[in-house]
């Protein structure tokens, strides 16, 4: 079976149903402003109807973010760029090319890990929802734990200009493995939201490549 991604797994029946109204709503709004989007009444019902019905708590901040991020992703076409491992080598050059509005960053499976939850166990990254801000910076939203057969997965949301001398405070380089026995089975991971952003923004170039 081909590898869904997220937006297949919770949007892939409703978005084409849903979105073109929400569309119609967002016609006179800048498609990133988060504050216009929920002000359409589209938005408020497509986040009450994906919220559980035990609540969710705290968490409706990443719910209304993944909404919003799968919008723009249907808006801009659906477009998917399957990135590498190389990525995380060093910095793509810089390129003048043009990225999608939004777009689905997908990394190989289960190669790039992060603790989500302090405490709890370390999931994989699928990849990252990915599109540009009016202000030259990006918002990303990782997509961590994505299993066709686990009910939800996590989301980390993150926004910025790029960070030019990012470092870690151990000295590590960056996206070096913290999972034990990680460097063995040349695993990655991503430690802190800046690392996040980081590679939100090595996806921004290469793809405008």
């Amino acid at each position: 079976m081909p590898r869904p991604t997220p937006f297949d797994l919770v949007f892939g029946r409703i978005a084409d149903e849903r979105f073109p109204a929400l569309r119609d709503s967002l016609q006179q709004a800048v498609p990133t402003d988060r504050d216009a989007f929920l002000m359409a009444p589209e938005a408020i019902q497509l986040v009450r109807d994906l919220r559980p019905e035990e609540g969710i708590g705290e968490a409706i901040d990443q719910l209304v973010a993944l909404a919003h991020h799968a919008y723009l992703f249907w808006a801009a076409g659906r477009p998917l760029i399957e990135l590498s491992e190389d990525l995380l080598e060093s910095r793509p050059p810089s390129a003048d090319g043009t990225a999608p509005a939004a777009y689905y960053a997908r990394f190989p499976e289960h190669r790039i890990w992060a603790q989500v939850i302090e405490g709890a166990s370390h999931e994989p990254l699928d990849g990252s929802f990915v599109h540009a801000l009016p202000d030259q910076s990006i918002r990303v939203l990782g997509v961590f734990g994505l299993h066709p057969d686990r009910i939800g997965f996590s989301v980390v949301e993150v926004a910025g200009p790029r960070v030019e001398t990012l470092t870690r405070e151990d000295g590590t380089a960056l996206f070096a493995p913290r999972l034990e026995g990680g460097a063995a089975a040349g695993l990655r991971s991503i430690a802190g939201e800046e690392e996040l952003l980081e590679l939100g923004w090595r996806a921004q170039a290469t793809a405008r490549s």
